[in-house]
């Protein structure tokens, strides 16, 4: 039987892949186990077209 993963969050069943991901969502972070950092991109923004039902002032 495989030794216990010394990265478990102190559940007693963590399953953590080659990656540092565990089956529950949380990820080691070198230390510890905790909750991935979200890496969001920032959205290209977005054309705004001129409402044609507004009339353009002078």
């Amino acid at each position: 039987m495989k030794a216990p993963d010394k990265r478990c969050c102190g559940s007693g069943v963590c399953i953590i892949n080659d990656a540092g991901e565990c089956w529950c969502g949380q990820v080691w972070d070198g230390e510890k186990m905790a909750a991935p950092t979200l890496n969001l991109k920032p959205s290209a923004p977005k054309n705004v077209e001129p409402d044609s039902n507004k009339p353009e002032s002078d």
